[in-house]
């Protein structure tokens, strides 16, 4: 059984572990760099070792010193979060070798998860609907023109070993793709250390459904629901929905079972997450498994009543998953808000510095996971993530309203962040009416929109200013009248 667990990241994800070990008992080790040497996780781990400087790679990223750090500190497991070492077959190799637990799928099913090609073979072989694309790697620009002219245009140039939306390009006639296949595989290679493309076709006005899945050891498997992932940008997700409108029971089963039917294919241990694109006909395609807990993770623990952290624990501990898929029912509807610490006027250019202030909303239905504190900084080194803000409803529109209150009570001093933008988001009509797509924020021309909010609400603003300062004078004036007169019968008193 798991006794110290050393928790390999940073952040909200950090404390969100350390919450659920503190909740069954397990004792959590802490790592730092020089940068975060005064963050929460740090105060609030049982122990806590620094690992270097602030650039990842001198520390999140340093796989012997974390391993060292994870020896030295006597710890028994491993938890990656996400990002960092979390998709990293090498790392989880490294800890399988040194018995030490390593909180997620198996070295083996990662390396299979993370090669897009070997997975997508894999799928084919389970009859797991795929995007139509390259049947095998691409070796230079000249076989991928000739793919993309047989599937059509647009494609997607796509790096076998991206993630979070690098190593993606998005073409549309074979100018273009000559253009971009020499800065795919460049931007692979400075983002992952290798370079390997594939060709996609690229579907247009898709929404982004994904399912959460969880295999235990004696490999009984479920599927814990979808979350819809639909607005983005640049392929990276911004709101996260749960359950998504468009899918129905017969639908949620039917690709459930799909889901359920990859991760065996793979086989895949512990909580992962199963990617679906679905066009406007209601065809879904398989795009590929994220092998590691996602950052919407708590949407799903919102619906299903589940503590997610703690199953992955439970299943590293061998245990097996306590209910069957028909044991699962789907309570109201969550959404959750990815706060990010970036600029959306300059181009979404991450906005770093110290949080002079800072104000986390509560309430009924409301949950934020989150390192800030005042006092705290949002450092230039790392991901623009500052937290999560998700909110519970009965109904979809309960959630949705109680997210806009969320939005107007969370305060942030001392970086722009994605909140305005959000609040744009939410009062749109096709927002409400769950006509969304991966194409969002141009489709409705949201950014547009939000520039017309922001003055509205400068306008607002004034005439609020002036209101109160009109009423300040009033006041100030009948106080005057009122201590004159007051003065007047004191001193006629006196006389």
């Amino acid at each position: 059984m798991i006794e110290k667990v050393l928790i390999a990241n940073r952040g909200e994800i950090a404390l969100r572990v350390i919450r659920t070990c503190n909740a069954i008992g397990i004792k959590t080790v802490a790592v730092y760099s020089d940068e975060d040497y005064n963050s929460l996780h740090v105060k609030q781990a049982t122990e806590a070792y620094n690992i270097g400087e602030g650039a990842p790679a001198k520390s999140y990223l340093n796989q012997e010193k974390i391993l060292e750090t994870i020896l030295t500190s006597g710890a028994d497991a491993v938890h990656p979060g996400y990002g960092f070492l979390s998709e990293n077959d090498d790392f989880a190799r490294s800890c399988e070798k040194n018995k030490i637990t390593f909180i997620g799928p198996s070295a083996d099913s990662m390396t299979l998860c993370g090669d897009k090609m070997k997975c997508k073979a894999v799928m084919l072989k389970a009859k797991i609907p795929i995007v139509p694309g390259s049947p095998d790697l691409v070796k230079d620009t000249d076989e991928a023109l000739s793919i993309a002219n047989e599937i059509g245009y647009p494609v997607l140039l796509k790096s076998v070993y991206g993630g979070g939306g690098r190593g993606i390009r998005l073409v549309n006639d074979s100018k273009e793709l000559r253009e971009n296949y020499e800065a795919a595989t460049g931007e692979s290679m400075a983002a992952f250390g290798k370079s390997a493309i594939l060709v996609e076709k690229f579907l247009e006005k898709t929404r982004h459904i994904e399912f959460q899945l969880a295999r235990d050891k004696h490999r009984n498997t479920v599927h814990i629901f979808e979350r819809e992932c639909s607005i983005q940008r640049r392929n990276q997700k911004l709101i996260e929905i749960s359950p998504s409108a468009v899918v129905d029971q017969k639908i949620r089963d039917e690709i459930g079972q799909i889901a359920v039917n990859a991760a065996i294919a793979v086989d895949y241990t512990n909580l992962g997450t199963a990617e679906f694109l679905r066009l406007d006909d209601g065809t879904f395609y398989f795009i590929e498994i994220n092998a590691r807990l996602q950052v919407e993770h708590p949407i799903t623990e919102l619906v299903s009543g589940l503590d997610l952290v703690k199953m992955q624990f439970d299943i590293a501990n061998g245990e097996e998953i306590p209910f069957t898929q028909n044991d699962l029912k789907i309570n109201g509807h969550a959404i959750e808000c990815r706060i990010n610490a970036e600029d959306t006027f300059l181009d979404f250019a991450p906005s770093t510095g110290p949080i002079h202030d800072v104000t986390i909303p509560s309430g009924p239905g409301v949950r934020c996971d989150t390192y800030l504190y005042p006092g705290c900084t949002v450092s230039p080194f790392y991901d623009s993530l500052m937290g999560k803000l998700c909110t519970w409803g009965q109904n979809f529109e309960e959630a949705r309203v109680r997210m806009q209150g969320a939005l107007n009570d969370f305060y942030i001093q001392g970086v722009e962040t994605s909140i305005p933008l959000y609040k744009t988001i939410l009062k749109t009509d096709e927002f409400k009416n769950g006509d969304l797509s991966t194409d969002f924020l141009k489709r409705y021309g949201i950014l547009d929109r939000l520039t017309k909010d922001i003055k509205a609400d400068k306008e607002a603003n004034k005439e609020a200013a002036l209101a109160a300062a009109i009423i300040h004078s009033e006041y100030f004036k009948s106080r005057v009248i009122s201590s004159t007169e007051e003065g007047t019968r004191w001193k006629s008193q006196l006389d």
